[in-house]
């Protein structure tokens, strides 16, 4: 008999992890249901049945992770496969308690058997922990491959927050193609500056037929991983990006910790930011799981685009999403520029509203600044409608994209900009360039 199997997920690692060993092979398991958390608004759906395959002409339920025990004692489950990312190695533990005290087994399956063989070369950005650098890192691989004379394409982790049959191949090679997609506000953090360099940008749900509509326009892929999830490509050259403002959490995360280890290069960022104790801890935690990687320094420049003066005046801040909820910190580049320049900040807490409100309840670690949830139409809306209300003289947008371009903030804007600059050598460019001489000579061939 078919062993029944969970798959406890996030929106994106689960459904590949489907694809690349439930799907095509039966006797792998029968896949019952998944699970979702960390993103609101994913769950109460189905996996669809031209994304699931002939063996299962009804789709896949996806539940909420606190029905988890309820569904396996109800679908008489024998295995739970965990598969997302950014969490402490507690929270899989405890998860994996709650599972087998249910009476089923608990799993992880090992990146080998579901990273894709590419006809093209990969270079793979991870890293230990959501908001370390790493699509920044990426954007940069991606602007040395091109002025190189490479062709790449990015492909990015996926962020399906959609209907996923119409997600199931996406292609962007310019504004107003990311702005047909109707994109959420995460998306068009990671799509919008990539296709501004010049490179296509590859995402979506099915990452077999992704990999071969990228690989027919390019001579390179890039692979920017989202969170800290492992790869879904077997690369040529792994970098990890590690974050020295968490100095403490480099060793204590999934998959961040297994990043770290299977990294061919260690990108240590911020290092303009941290001290001295927290760039010698991360190195040391380098060097303990990994001492054959190479090592390079970069800091994390921020700037601000012009616009009104920001001395003495009150100021919100809102910030990159996923790094100040799930990615554990108080604040990011917003708000550094902010206080920089002299602002006084304003606490966004008293004009939340909706969904927004939830997430600081949910996150109370978040500083006085207003993570940019944009799930989908009603959150963003919600999220506009607290700026519109705030009390306050500008607003800061510390996001990867600018803000006031897509909704109506009601106040004056500044945003800011920020981007992995190497310090000293090795730097990417002497860590890139043995292979770029190779890929060019397949490319000209």
């Amino acid at each position: 008999m078919s062993r029944r199997v969970v798959i406890a997920g996030a929106g994106g690692r689960d459904f590949h992890d489907f694809n690349t060993v439930f799907r095509p092979d039966p006797s792998a398991g029968e896949v019952v249901a998944f699970t979702a958390t960390q993103i609101p608004g994913i769950d109460d759906r189905r996996y669809p049945p031209d994304l699931a395959g002939p063996g299962y002409p009804n789709g896949i339920p996806i539940r909420p992770e606190h029905e988890l025990v309820n569904l396996i004692t109800a679908e008489d489950v024998d295995e739970v496969v965990f598969s997302y990312s950014d969490v402490p190695h507690l929270h899989v533990m405890h998860l994996a308690s709650q599972v087998l005290a249910a009476g089923a087994s608990f799993r992880l399956l090992p990146p080998r058997l579901t990273m894709l063989a590419t006809p093209c070369p990969v270079v793979a950005v991870v890293a230990t922990r959501t908001g370390a650098g790493k699509s920044p890192t990426s954007r940069r691989v991606g602007r040395l491959l091109l002025d190189a004379g490479l062709r790449v394409a990015l492909i990015r982790h996926p962020m399906p927050y959609g209907d996923l049959s119409a997600m199931r191949v996406q292609r962007f090679a310019s504004l107003a193609e990311i702005d047909a997609a109707q994109p959420t506000i995460e998306e068009r953090e990671e799509y919008e500056e990539p296709v501004r360099q010049g490179m296509l940008v590859f995402a979506g749900v099915d990452y077999q037929a992704i990999v071969e509509a990228a690989a027919a326009e390019a001579d390179v892929i890039v692979w920017d991983g989202g969170n800290n999830d492992t790869p879904f490509l077997e690369p040529a050259v792994t970098i990890c990006v590690v974050d020295p403002l968490r100095a403490d959490s480099g060793l204590t995360h999934h998959p961040g910790e297994l990043n770290l280890r299977m990294a061919d290069a260690v990108l240590v960022n911020k290092v303009d930011a941290a001290s001295d104790d927290e760039v010698r801890q991360v190195l040391a935690d380098a060097r303990q799981v990994n001492p054959g990687a190479t090592v390079i320094r970069a800091a994390s420049p921020v700037s601000l685009d012009p616009g009104p003066d920001l001395a003495g005046r009150r100021v919100l801040v809102i910030e990159d999403g996923p790094t100040v909820t799930h990615g554990g910190m108080a604040y990011g580049a917003g708000l550094v520029a902010a206080r920089h320049a002299g602002a006084v900040i304003v606490d966004p807490r008293p004009w939340a509203v909706g969904s927004i409100a939830e997430t600081y309840e949910r996150f109370p670690h978040v500083g006085p600044v207003l993570p940019a949830m944009g799930y989908g139409k009603t959150q963003m809306a919600e999220l506009a409608r607290t700026v519109r209300q705030a009390v306050c003289d500008v607003v800061v947008t510390g996001t990867p994209i600018d803000l006031g371009r897509i909704m109506d903030l009601g106040h004056p804007t500044r945003h800011t900009r920020y981007a992995v600059q190497e310090l000293g050598k090795p730097d990417l460019e002497d860590l890139l360039n043995p292979w770029i001489e190779s890929w060019l000579a397949e490319a000209r061939a």
